[in-house]
């Protein structure tokens, strides 16, 4: 298949595949006579692996191992195990930050009583004090 209906198939952009052959999560495909790639089930196996491990928020060089380990099918997956727990661990501590933010920004929102700008408490809990810098 050529770029364009790899794109289509796995519901991604042509600018999406090039930047994965470039940064090699996918392999360079063939060429034809005429120069134009040839993409392969390969290609969109690969492809729509990276991309679902994209949207869970995987990093590109996680993705790269992952799709390593992905073929040496005989290996143990204990190494991939160790990569999404990792990952894991990454997102609860985001969420907890989430969180904690979420809380202040009510707590600010919470004091103010909608008078005028020289007193508003949350522009007041924005600004820094004194000796801050």
């Amino acid at each position: 298949m050529n770029i364009g209906e790899l794109a289509r198939t796995a519901a991604t952009k042509v600018v999406t595949i090039r930047y994965y052959e470039h940064i090699g999560l996918l392999p360079p495909p063939p060429r034809t006579a005429g120069n134009y790639r040839e993409y392969s089930a390969t290609h969109l196996t690969r492809l729509i692996f990276a991309r679902r491990a994209r949207d869970l928020g995987f990093s590109t060089e996680q993705i790269r191992t992952l799709l390593d380990l992905a073929d040496q099918k005989s290996r143990s997956c204990k190494a991939v195990d160790v990569i999404a727990r990792e990952h894991l661990a990454d997102v609860k501590r985001k969420l907890a930050d989430l969180t904690a933010m979420q809380h202040e920004l009510e707590t600010i929102i919470g004091q103010c009583r909608n008078d005028t700008v020289a007193d508003c408490r949350i522009l007041e809990a924005l600004a820094p004090k004194e000796g801050q810098a």
